[in-house]
Order: structure tokens, then C-alpha cells, then sequence
């Protein structure tokens, strides 16, 4: 057999999604999952632009966090909160999302994992840029800014929204596959660190309120709430389902 008619075959796994089989529990509770996950996300994000739109509620709290952190910088923690700031930036991040997407949609079997991946994470920069305009809430002033000064709007922090989409959707992704508990949790808890790392960096630096971050939070636990549906209906397949069809 030539390598020309090998390809074809190649191509079609590659981009063909994959199949996993799993148990009729385990579907029901990443379905059950993927919807606690969207209605707290929803419930974040609401609270959040209720606030910000109605100058009320968790609204109240921006100032006084953004005091907070302004009388408490430190030169070294300048330097690591503007090596965060670099990373997930505009910059920083598509270049991560592109080489993992590619390096993982060509080490891997198939090539599904890796673009829900990246679709999630355009998906959340689509979105935070389409809410900006709308939304119209001014940045901390300038004079509070410790790296170049930002007069676009705040509301929701792209940085916080970007990290957030892409370690909370990859440790689903590969904790999914994995079937080990301690992994699952592993994963999640550095999602969730580096998710506390990006919120605490974009206060620290003066760009952003609470409630920009915040509102970041919840719209990536809808995103990630999206592609958890997705991938199941997808992907999964459940051999007692199939039998009672048949």
C-alpha cells in the first residue's frame, strides 16, 4: 500500500472525532456536572454585571479591594505579577493556545481534544470582546496603573477570562480520559490556582475591579460548562442506552 492511500486514513482518524465508552452514571454525572457548572457561572456573571450596571451590590467592593492592593505593592511583587500579565496577555496567550494546540492535535490519536480546546478559548476572547463595548465600564485610573497605561474598557478582564477558559477546559479535557481521581483533583486545583493568580495579578496591577474579574470567573465556568456538553454528546457512548435502542 502507497503512502497515498495510506493519508486519506490518517486524515480521516485525525480529524474524526473520538469515541470513548463509558457507563450510563458516569454520562449522567458529567452532564449533571456541566450544568451545576453553568448555572453557578451564570449566577457569578449576573451578580457581577447587576452590579457594575446598577452601581450596586458586589459593586461596592471594588474600591475598597483596589485600595487594599495599592497599599500593599512590592517591587518583587510587581516583577511576578508583570510576568503573569505578559504570559496571559494578548500577546503571551494565543502563542501558548497555538503551540499546545498544535503540538497536542499532532501528538495525539485524535485531534478532537485539542481543538474544542481552542475553540473555548475563541470563543471566550469573541466574547469578551463583544461584551466591552456594551458593557462600557471604565478601568481604575491610569495613575493606578503599574505598567503601560489601558483606556479600553474593563468589563470582563480578557487576561482572567483566558486563563481561566484555558486551564479550567484543558483539566476537564485531559482529567476526563484519565479515570483517576487524584489526577481530576490535581488538575482542577492548579486550574483553580492559577485562575486565583491571574485575578490577584490584574488587581494588583491597577487594571481591573473585583467585578471584572469575577465576572471573568463566571463566564468561563459557562464556556467550560459548554464544551463538558459537547464533548459528551459527542464523544461518549454508553453500551445500555445503545442496547435498549436497539
Amino acid at each position: 500500500m502507497t503512502a497515498a492511500t495510506q493519508a486519506p486514513g490518517w486524515w480521516h482518524t485525525k480529524f474524526t472525532p473520538e469515541r470513548r465508552t463509558v457507563g450510563r452514571t458516569e454520562r449522567a454525572v458529567l452532564l449533571r456536572g456541566a450544568v451545576v457548572l453553568a448555572v453557578v457561572g451564570s449566577a457569578v456573571f449576573s451578580a457581577m454585571l447587576v452590579g457594575v450596571l446598577g452601581h450596586s451590590g458586589v459593586q461596592h467592593l471594588d474600591r475598597p479591594v483596589e485600595q487594599w492592593f495599592d497599599a500593599h505593592r512590592d517591587r518583587d511583587l510587581t516583577g511576578v505579577s508583570a510576568f503573569f500579565a505578559t504570559v496571559f496577555g494578548p500577546v503571551g496567550m494565543p502563542i501558548i493556545v497555538l503551540v499546545v494546540t498544535v503540538v497536542w492535535a499532532l501528538l495525539a490519536r485524535h485531534a478532537w481534544r485539542a481543538l474544542l480546546l481552542a475553540c473555548g478559548m475563541v470563543l471566550g476572547v469573541a466574547t469578551a470582546q463583544l461584551l466591552a463595548p456594551i458593557v462600557r465600564h471604565p478601568r481604575p485610573p491610569v495613575g493606578l496603573m503599574l505598567l503601560a497605561p489601558d483606556h479600553t474598557f474593563s468589563f470582563p478582564s480578557g487576561h482572567v477570562l483566558g486563563a481561566s477558559d484555558f486551564f479550567l477546559i484543558g483539566a476537564f479535557l485531559v482529567a476526563s480520559r484519565t479515570h483517576r481521581r487524584w489526577v481530576t483533583v490535581l488538575l482542577f486545583a492548579l486550574a483553580a490556582l492559577m485562575i486565583t493568580a491571574q485575578v490577584v495579578t490584574r488587581l494588583y496591577l491597577g487594571y481591573h475591579w473585583l467585578t471584572d474579574t469575577l465576572a471573568s470567573v463566571g463566564l468561563s465556568m459557562m464556556i467550560t460548562a459548554l464544551a463538558i456538553a459537547v464533548d459528551t454528546h459527542v464523544t461518549v457512548r454508553v453500551p445500555e442506552l445503545a442496547d435498549a435502542t436497539r
